[in-house]
């Protein structure tokens, strides 16, 4: 099927909506719109509702969305390793657009980037602490229950857990959903955007109303992912700014840093793929990686490679096992719907915007390289960072006591338990210098939290930017050089979504919400891979049979289903 045939007609030629389609952009201003009026006039009755259907899921599901995730992880390894792992994602004749490390450095800044510096000391300190609030007890994920001491098995099982939320389950749907849209976007010439993989079930139906809802699902996500991202993630750099310079950390620096963000997000996506958001993303890593280095050359090297090498190797062990324990009866029940469960819808309320993304700077890459490279380089890069900002924590906590100093003078385990968590990042960086293995080094905390609040800010910047792109691509039809227009409006409504969130008090309430919506987007992503290998089973180039004795004249979609 030819780019400009069968959606070329849906897609405004003239008036305001020229390059994108009209209907679905109203409809989608319209239900978010809605959906955030909703929200902020009806703060509590809204963030009560969202809460009880989210507990619903966790409580009640969390069978289906283990088995999801398991299966979904053998899909991965067994495409990565088939016959279709030699096909091209684009042309038989197609390259790669970016160099391995602009690609790896996007993958990373759209997938979890902001994710693993919010929570990379957060996280784990929350698996060592062993205290019942959490509901660790009889936990089979971490056998935490017998260690009452602070040992060097507690910090080994609290970083398995955290390897765990963040590693091969999550990253498959990534995978997954990228993998479908890069395949049907620039192999069999349809639009890049969700609906395009349900080609196989539907056909032309795509372009009717199945094939909307899908699109209007998948923007809807993507707003409401980056703008509760947005407007939560503020409330760390404005710690950042209060341990520095003193700044009040109210909601006005918090409206003012949603507003520059934004502004300079939208800048960069104005600018494409190419420049602004390549140019950022590599930035963002080799500035992450000089943070890195300070976790790593300032902290108890040989005990934290110890840590990392020990719990890499559980890992490996344990995944498959702890993918597929499903909590029955008592505290485990709360324990994994609110971690595990929580987490699995995270990562799939996510996985539309992210899967555009990553499809988006994947053309010319070969399905086996490109499930290599989004499956294990970033996973590997996040065990690393896990284990350096959280193994850091966890050695201040064993061999200083529940005083060790955080940014607001309260232990790290209790600035945690009070859900403190942008001072969990801050302290641990203080202490650093206090406890440095090459004596006084305290020179070294204030320009490391420098970085790190500029980090906070750079990371925020790519996902907006990103996810601005994403949404306008969807807009327009798989695009994937929409109106510039279009995404300075959508840019900006990113930002007054979550300040409108923020000033109203909802934006807790909305991320509860982006988590109760994983459950519908589950039901498309099963489609999608359906359709994914339905399609992959009939294309030429994985026959067995010599590619010359196929007649496969460069004609893609309708020829290679119906022929």
């Amino acid at each position: 099927m030819s780019e400009d045939s069968s959606n070329s007609h849906l897609v405004a030629k003239s008036g305001f909506f020229t390059g994108l389609h009209p209907g679905m952009s109203i409809a989608a201003k319209g239900m978010i719109a809605a959906f955030v009026i909703f929200t902020v006039m009806n703060v509590e009755f809204a963030g009560g509702l969202y809460k009880s259907i989210r507990s619903w899921i966790e409580n009640g599901l969390s069978f289906y969305y283990i088995t999801l995730f398991s299966i979904g992880l053998f899909v991965c390894f067994w495409l990565m390793f088939s016959r279709f792992g030699k096909i091209r994602l684009g042309d038989d004749d197609s390259r790669p657009e970016f160099s391995n490390f602009s690609w790896f450095s996007m993958l990373f800044s759209a997938g979890i980037g902001i994710g693993i510096l919010f929570f990379g000391v957060a996280e784990p300190i929350f698996y060592f602490d062993t205290s019942a609030v959490w509901g660790y007890p009889n936990n089979p994920h971490a056998d935490l229950a017998g260690h009452t001491e602070m040992d060097m098995q507690r910090a080994v099982d609290a970083m398995r857990v955290t390897f765990f939320h963040w590693g091969f389950h999550g990253w498959a749907f990534y995978v997954l959903v990228g993998l479908s849209l890069a395949y049907f976007g620039f192999r069999k010439k349809l639009p890049l955007t969700l609906r395009s993989a349900l080609y196989p079930l539907i056909g032309e139906r795509i372009y009717g109303p199945w094939g909307h809802a899908v699109d209007l699902l998948a923007v809807f996500g993507t707003v409401f992912g980056v703008a509760t991202s947005l407007g939560l993630g503020v409330s760390q750099m404005a710690a950042g700014l209060n341990h520095l310079f003193g700044v009040d950390p109210g909601t006005g620096t918090k409206l003012v840093l949603i507003a520059v963000v934004s502004v300079i997000a939208t800048i960069s996506a104005v600018s494409g793929v190419g420049k602004g958001i390549r140019i950022l993303s590599e930035w963002n890593i080799w500035l992450s990686i000089v943070l890195l280095a300070a976790f790593v050359i300032f902290g108890p090297f040989q005990w934290l490679m110890g840590l990392f090498v020990t719990t890499v190797g559980d890992y490996v062990a344990s995944f498959i096992p702890m993918g597929f324990w499903t909590a029955t009866e008592g505290p485990d029940v709360a324990w994994q719907g609110g971690w595990t469960i929580f987490y699995w819808g995270w990562w799939i309320s996510w996985s539309p915007f992210v899967g555009v993304f990553i499809a988006r700077i994947s053309r010319g890459r070969t399905i086996r390289e490109f499930m290599v490279g989004v499956m294990f380089v970033p996973t590997t890069i996040a065990f690393f960072w896990l284990c350096m900002f959280g193994g850091n924590a966890i050695w201040q906590e064993m061999h200083m006591g529940a005083g060790v100093a955080s940014a607001d003078g309260a232990g790290i385990i209790q600035t945690v338990r009070d859900w403190n968590l942008p001072s969990a990042l801050f302290g641990t960086i203080d202490n650093i210098g206090t406890t440095s293995w090459m004596g006084d080094m305290s020179w070294v905390s204030w320009p490391m939290s420098l970085l790190a609040t500029f980090l906070l800010f750079s990371w925020f910047i790519t996902s907006s930017d990103s996810g601005t792109l994403v949404i306008t691509t969807m807009l327009s039809m798989g695009d994937d050089n929409p109106p510039k227009k279009f995404r300075i409006i959508w840019g900006l409504g990113e930002g007054v979504v979550a300040a409108a969130l923020l000033l109203a008090g909802g934006l807790g309430a909305l991320q509860t919400a982006s988590i109760a919506a994983a459950f519908p987007i589950s039901f498309v992503l099963i489609a999608m891979i359906w359709g994914l290998l339905k399609s992959l089973h009939d294309d030429p180039s994985a026959s067995p049979i010599s590619v010359e004795t196929v007649a496969a004249d460069g004609t893609r979609m309708k020829q290679d289903l119906h022929a």
